[in-house]
């Protein structure tokens, strides 16, 4: 990208957020296992001994978890697969009232908190849910709700990228094959399926990823038996102060992690190809076969991705107008202050750093996967290391900020890099050619391409920030209780009462996370991809 004269290669970009990441990210990280080697457990302190590094695998209890947040992630890969393929080639094929507005509800998911999903999912299918007050069989303790809550959050991440990729496949090729007597069905299979494998791939990739570094939605609906290693993280440093055995779970879940965010990183460097010229044109259903289809596939989304959601606002309207009357407490207003403070903060130092990032790694697969790292380490430890190597920066600002910041901007980072592997060089080319100086053809060339970009990457960044809980669950004292903090208390205190006024308070959350996202993203023209935002 030809920025300046000065920026031709500008690879010393990296240095502020690789620079950020080693002062918030690595280093807390090992100074945590650090303190393992002091206590004599970690598989540091046992030198060349290999039983320390095997301990998780050799122990039945820590494989099962090993084990099952593998599992429990290539289930949620399969389910997504198999329910997402159907309904993006039916958003590809055909145009219908509505249909760009489904394309933007497929991010609703992925802006609502992580808390305000499990809650949903419970007032859904927990033991006094919606199903179970219809007649329905408790499923508390079983994996289906889990596996259900990582759907809700990953089907719309296969949806969107298959449907870009169904609208990339060549309408001369697929018209050839149909010429020359190949059955829809055979078509799809010939000359649809292989062109669309590698970004089915590259979703996967990143369902897998989410799925198995999963802590918020494990902690609250995987339960004693089908929490992921994740969880077991947490149980093991916060009640049981066994950092050995953290850290060796810890090494193992980075690596696992790591593989998987240097394959996406690299299946999506290679991509970014230009639009085809010849896609092939959606077109109206016609006849009772494809509008069943066009209901189906609107079926399948209303059912995995927007009825949990609907089951919080229902649950918190039964509650009553006494339960609502939690919005105007002091305690409300103080949280809802103190989420807008540190995630604006927060907002702006993602948003330079996710800027440095994809400038500089732009011709880079191994810094695209750098940006995955703040995602891949369990924020637990990151707030348990960072509490134990800056004990002067306990409960306060700048530290919560910066926490904030390390998970926020990887969204901006990834959505720009998409973003300048997108960009038409012919434009800039002619504009060189025109006269136009390396700044001024940045300006207004480069720098208006990438503003969609830019503000999908941000929206996401900031709905992440409203969202935050376990970060903040350690790092803020109480009089800095965000909203998310504020659900967790009254979840933790008895009574219907309180029950009641978590569901309002997560109503309030989510339609405050869904404001700031539509507040930063709607001006772009078209709902995002994942490959742009769900990075």
């Amino acid at each position: 990208m030809l920025i300046g004269p000065a920026l031709r290669s500008p690879r010393w970009l990296a240095l502020a957020p690789l620079a950020f990441m080693l002062v918030v990210l690595v280093a807390p990280v090992l100074r945590l296992m650090g303190e393992a080697v002091s206590d004599g457990v970690g598989p540091l302190a046992s030198g060349l001994d290999a039983s320390a590094w095997l301990q998780p695998w050799v122990d039945p209890y820590l494989r099962w978890r090993l084990l099952w947040s593998a599992l429990q992630a290539a289930l949620t890969c399969g389910l997504v697969l198999l329910l997402g393929v159907p309904v993006a080639w039916v958003l590809a094929r055909y145009e219908f009232a509505g249909r760009r507005w489904v394309l933007r509800a497929l991010m609703l998911p992925f802006v609502v908190p992580t808390l305000v999903a499990a809650m949903g999912v419970l007032a859904l299918w927990g033991p006094h849910g919606l199903w179970v007050q219809a007649g329905g069989q408790s499923l508390q303790d079983t994996p289906f709700l889990l596996l259900y809550g990582n759907v809700f959050f990953n089907l719309c991440v296969l949806v969107r990228s298959a449907t870009d990729a169904l609208e990339q496949v060549s309408a001369s090729r697929l018209a050839a094959a149909r010429t020359l007597g190949a059955t829809p069905w055979r078509a799809f299979w010939r000359i649809e399926w292989p062109a669309i494998l590698p970004w089915l791939m590259s979703a996967l990739c990143l369902v897998f990823l989410y799925c198995f570094a999963g802590f918020g939605l494990a902690l609250v609906l995987g339960g004693q038996k089908y929490a992921t290693v994740e969880v077991e993280i947490y149980t093991l440093v916060a009640y049981e102060l066994q950092l050995g055995a953290a850290g060796v779970l810890a090494l193992w879940t980075l690596g696992i992690t790591g593989v998987f965010a240097l394959l996406y990183a690299v299946l999506e460097r290679r991509l970014a190809t230009p639009l085809r010229a010849d896609r092939i044109a959606r077109r109206a259903p016609r006849g009772l076969g494809q509008w069943l289809a066009v209901a189906g596939a609107l079926a399948v989304l209303v059912l995995f991705c927007l009825a949990p959601i609907a089951a919080i606002v229902l649950r918190a309207v039964l509650a009553g107008g006494q339960a609502w009357a939690v919005l105007w407490e002091p305690d409300t207003v103080q949280a809802l202050g103190n989420t807008l403070r540190f995630s604006g903060a927060a907002l702006l130092l993602a948003t330079v750093l996710g800027l440095a990032h994809a400038l500089a790694a732009r011709h880079s697969a191994t810094l695209r996967a750098l940006a995955f790292l703040p995602l891949v380490v369990s924020p637990v430890l990151v707030a348990f290391g960072l509490l134990l190597l800056y004990p002067a920066w306990t409960a306060s600002v700048p530290l919560l900020v910066a926490a904030y910041a390390l998970l926020a901007y990887p969204f901006v980072a990834k959505s720009l890099a998409s973003g300048l592997d997108g960009l038409p060089v012919n434009l800039l080319a002619a504009a060189r050619s025109l006269g136009a100086s390396p700044w001024r053809a940045f300006w207004r060339i480069t720098w208006p391409l990438l503003l969609p970009a830019l503000r999908r990457g941000m929206a996401f960044a900031a709905a992440t920030a409203v969202g935050e809980f376990a970060v903040t669950l350690f790092l803020s004292r109480p009089e800095w209780a965000t909203l998310s903090t504020l659900i967790y208390q009254h979840l933790g205190r008895p009574g219907a009462a309180h029950l009641d006024a978590a569901l309002v308070l997560a109503c309030a959350l989510m339609a405050l996370a869904l404001a700031v996202f539509l507040l930063i993203e709607w001006p772009g023209t078209d709902a995002p991809s994942p490959k742009e935002s769900h990075a």
